[in-house]
């Protein structure tokens, strides 16, 4: 079954594209691309293809946190080896047919390579917790399909954003924490839990406050252990928190030249990352309505499956033995959703869904698989429907657009839905084959399909007789 399932879902987000020229994948992508053909992170030649940038000096980079540059680094240089291209064989203007390729496809395959794996390996993270919460692998598996392809995760895994791979880190750290506290104190696993979450700052820098909640449920976990293996357990989580930020000093003395300035600092041209902590202020009811339950951006019309997390994290709210992660739950979604709420630009430009909220995704995968666990058989009928509802909309969603246009009100409704009936789609096929897109969408139902048969299969087979 992990194999099954991280297959679909690598698959599945690994098949479908985003456009390359939006700024936010391709400032990331531009800075990669500096580091390996110029060995410095300026992307001064490049100032023309993307707004996201910042100035320090006189000279242009990449006004992001540094994690996915780092992580596309290989990536960008194995394909230019490969391809024997260079991005000084391409126009360096935004809109050039040929710039866009030489992006995409270096894109591609770093999704491929690092974006899809995480979401794939949280999504195995997912279904191991979710078997433990929920006491069958049928919930287990609930939890990661609703997590990884029930939502618009799926989708943003597609970009070159950070909010994907931050939401995936979490939900690997999640599982990492409760494995190493399930029986007694198993040390490689806080490693794991304080990488997972250090990397996941390094990506995006406000996964410090997202992923918070974790680390505060680990030491609650620990809390009865004796002082040795406190300790220990303790000084193995900090040691994989900094060896995960060790990356991110470095880039950013190398790039400016002091460990703790970061490019958000220099940004170009959006006067609102000035207000309070680099654009976060205080949570406005009226934004956090909009991204809970408004058409532009509520996170219910691109993600209704998670209407049932909070049925199931009652269950565990009710649960003595599990009223922890019921509070986790609670806590950490509430955390993320506060944040978004807080900042300056909660609308995320072209977006669809509440993009800067992703992380809520992983805390409240915890209740759809404890949702299964405590259902009979009609709320696990009504359960099923959720998830295929939820997965249909968002194989719409991310063959089509997961970056709508910033002026659809209702976003699904006037823009995604009209693009895939039209088959306006970015599918592998269509876009390096020649295929019609249509062709590349029934080969991946085709593909996906008998990966999904075969997952049934193999959790029927896991069920007691």
């Amino acid at each position: 079954m992990p194999a099954l399932l991280f297959a679909l879902v690598w698959l599945s987000c690994t098949w479908f594209g985003s456009w390359a020229f939006n700024p936010n994948s391709a400032t990331r992508l531009l800075a990669a691309t500096a580091i390996v053909e110029t060995g410095s992170a300026r992307i001064d030649p490049y100032g023309a293809m993307t707004i996201d940038k910042a100035q320090f000096d006189g000279h242009l980079y990449m006004d992001k946190a540094p994690g996915m540059t780092l992580m596309a680094l290989p990536f960008v240089a194995a394909t230019n080896w490969i391809t024997g291209q260079t991005s000084a064989d391409v126009p360096h203007m935004l809109f050039d047919p040929d710039a866009e390729a030489f992006l995409r496809l270096r894109m591609r395959i770093a999704i491929a390579g690092i974006g899809a794996v995480l979401t794939a390996l949280a999504a195995v993270a997912l279904l191991d917790l979710g078997t433990g919460i929920g006491g069958s692998r049928a919930a287990g598996l609930f939890a990661g399909i609703g997590f990884a392809l029930g939502t618009t995760l799926w989708g943003w895994t597609t970009t070159w954003f950070g909010h994907a791979a931050a939401t995936s880190l979490i939900a690997i750290a999640l599982w990492a924490v409760w494995r190493g506290t399930r029986d007694g104190l198993a040390p490689r696993y806080a490693l794991i839990a304080g990488f997972a979450l250090g990397w996941a700052v390094v990506v995006e820098h406000g996964a410090l406050l997202l992923g918070a909640p974790v680390a505060l449920w680990a030491l609650w976990r620990i809390r009865n252990a004796d002082r040795a293996a406190q300790l220990r357990t303790v000084a193995l989580a900090i040691a994989g928190g900094i060896s995960a930020a060790l990356p991110l000093l470095a880039y950013n003395l190398a790039t400016f030249g002091d460990p703790f300035t970061t490019g958000y600092s220099g940004v170009v041209g959006f006067e609102g990352m000035k207000q309070g902590l680099f654009g976060l202020t205080y949570p406005k009811l009226d934004v956090l309505y909009e991204i809970l339950l408004g058409k532009r951006r509520g996170i219910i019309w691109v993600a209704p499956i998670l209407v049932l997390a909070p049925f199931g994290i009652w269950s565990l709210l009710r649960d003595p033995a599990r009223r922890d992660l019921g509070m986790l739950a609670t806590g950490g979604a509430l955390a993320c959703f506060l944040y978004h709420a807080a900042y300056v630009y909660w609308d995320g430009g072209n977006a669809t869904g509440p993009r800067h909220a992703l992380p809520a995704i992983a805390y409240l995968a915890l209740g759809l698989a404890a949702y299964w666990g405590s259902a009979n058989r009609v709320e696990r009928g009504l359960g099923l429907a959720f998830l295929i509802a939820s997965v249909a909309l968002n194989l719409i969603i991310t063959a089509v657009d997961i970056q709508a246009p910033h002026h659809f009100t209702a976003p699904v409704t006037d823009h995604i839905l009209p693009g895939f009936l039209a088959l306006n789609l970015r599918t592998i096929p269509s876009e390096f084959w020649g295929w019609p897109p249509g062709a590349g969408l029934a080969l991946y139902l085709i593909l996906a399909g008998a990966l999904a048969i075969l997952l049934a299969l193999a959790c029927r087979r896991s069920a007691p007789d």
